[in-house]
């Protein structure tokens, strides 16, 4: 097909980021893939052109800016993408156009673009220093699949090398929305985790200080299996963002948090991560 012919390495790594994460902004793009608006904004109106994404206007922030998700061809890529942020067992789409009206309508938009902001951040970083890297990105429902036997339901899992460290985390993106014994209800499939696989710091992400400082008083003296840290969305997360609940003294760099990749596993291996993991 002629179209396909037409998209380039990067091209084919938005769609797959698509596929795994269902939507990413205008912004969101510009950030990860592009050095500036104007050539972001060109090339997404020729992907739309050629029905590799689909597009729609941002109804969470009002801010009027394109939301994309893929389009058929992207669809034709990818038949294996995700099908429904709020319903992973549901029927496959009939078409792209079904799955973006999945999409569009989930109570779950303003979450998963909250999710996808961290991975965003982390990928423009590195972008800009070298020695940096995201090494994986999965989203809640590949890593749900991945980790099954524990019952962890993260929001996200990924892998940051820096400074010749590698850190694996499972994300928990908290908007307030939930009471805060919910959220630490969470920690408890990790600890079942924590017994055969590996130790990845929990990232608790909250909207604000004072959020924040009610967690790390809810964990205080409390024991908990895997490394739980904590950080405010309004920071970037490769920096000192982020509080350990056992030792709070001290704002830590995400490669300065404490992970053990577990017995037998791949990621031991220095030169397993080579690109991004979605796999």
């Amino acid at each position: 097909m002629e179209h396909l012919r037409r998209l380039t390495l990067r091209d084919r790594q938005l769609l797959a980021w698509l596929a795994e994460h269902y939507v990413l902004s205008a912004d969101q793009i510009t950030e990860a893939l592009f050095p500036s608006r104007r050539s972001a904004r060109l090339r997404l109106a020729t992907l739309h052109s050629i029905e590799a994404v689909s597009r729609f206007v941002d109804i969470t922030t009002g801010d009027g800016q394109y939301l994309y998700a893929l389009g058929p061809l992207g669809m034709l890529v990818h038949p294996t993408a995700y099908n429904d942020p709020d319903r992973p067992d549901a029927r496959p789409p009939r078409s792209s156009l079904e799955r973006t009206e999945r999409i569009v309508g989930s109570r779950r938009l303003a979450h998963l673009l909250g999710t996808n902001q961290l991975f965003v951040d982390l990928l423009a970083h590195a972008r800009h220093h070298p020695g940096a890297r995201l090494a994986r990105w999965w989203s809640e429902q590949h890593a749900t699949a991945a980790y099954a036997i524990a019952g962890i339901r993260p929001d996200a899992h990924g892998v940051w090398c820096a400074d010749n460290q590698q850190v694996g985390f499972f994300l928990e993106h908290d908007n307030g929305t939930e009471p805060l014994t919910i959220v630490l209800r969470k920690l408890r499939g990790y600890e079942r985790l924590a017994q055969f696989g590996p130790r990845y710091p929990v990232l608790l992400r909250v909207r604000s200080r004072r959020r924040e400082a009610n967690l790390l008083r809810a964990l205080a003296g409390v024991p908990t299996a895997m490394p739980v840290a904590t950080g405010v969305q309004d920071e970037h997360p490769a920096g000192p963002a982020w509080t350990l609940a056992a030792d709070p003294g001290t704002r830590r760099w995400l490669h300065e948090l404490p992970s053990d990749h577990g017995p037998d596993n791949p990621a031991t291996n220095p030169h397993r991560f080579t690109q991004i993991d979605h796999d």
